[in-house]
């Protein structure tokens, strides 16, 4: 085996003097203020990087990430995440991203038998139960239903952040954040939006709206 850790210092200093020196006032901007515009929350997946795959710069997005994307209730550090980047890094737009081929969603499938990972894909079991619904009516592959429950497992971690006292109680007085849920396919390196947020905040304000006229005609 080579060696990986000389390598990645080899490669922080082609970094320096390849892009950082050359770009130095963009660095040196965000390095005296963070002011990222999206949250990102994806897999932990060694294939996956937010950033290559949207061609973003560093200081564009607020990251959160790992094992099959999950959003968990009585997860203490993306809630931590959700309030820093939400209420004071005034970011106003969330993405859930799932990608193909992942061995989480592989798991969530077949079962484990490890404690922390079987306890973790378990906040997945809403998921596997709509994949196993739909797989039954289509009469779907494996490879087919491993497809069918990487989406539907977004989507369960978009109602589950929906449902999170922080992000609901913003919603229901018509504020932002919107929320999305993208695919990312590592075998083309293409996005699919699944779940095109861009027109949350103005369900929400409407949605508040209609709420403060029913109280005021009580």
């Amino acid at each position: 085996m080579g060696d990986t850790i000389g390598e990645l210092l080899t490669g922080n200093a082609k970094f320096v003097s390849g892009e950082f020196l050359p770009n130095e006032d963009y660095y040196r901007t965000i390095a005296a203020k963070q002011t990222p515009q999206v949250l990102w929350i994806g897999c932990s997946d060694s294939r996956v990087s937010e950033h290559q795959m949207t061609g973003s710069k560093p200081g564009t997005m607020f990251v959160h990430r790992n094992v099959a994307n999950i959003v968990a209730f009585n997860d203490v550090n993306i809630s931590a995440i959700l309030e820093y980047g939400v209420v004071h890094l005034k970011i106003q737009d969330i993405i859930v991203c799932g990608h193909t081929r992942c061995g989480g969603i592989a798991a969530i499938e077949d079962g484990v038998h490890e404690n922390y990972i079987a306890d973790w894909l378990c906040i997945a079991t809403g998921a596997k139960e709509s994949a196993n619904r739909i797989a039954a009516e289509r009469k779907l592959s494996r490879e087919e239903k491993l497809a069918v429950l990487t989406e539907e497992n977004v989507k369960l971690q978009i109602k589950h952040l929906k449902n999170l006292a922080l992000i609901r109680n913003m919603h229901a007085k018509g504020r932002l954040p919107r929320i999305h849920g993208w695919l990312y396919r590592v075998e083309t390196g293409s996005i699919d939006v699944l779940i095109d947020g861009r027109d949350d905040g103005g369900k929400t304000r409407r949605a508040a709206g209609k709420k403060s006229k029913a109280a005021r005609r009580r």
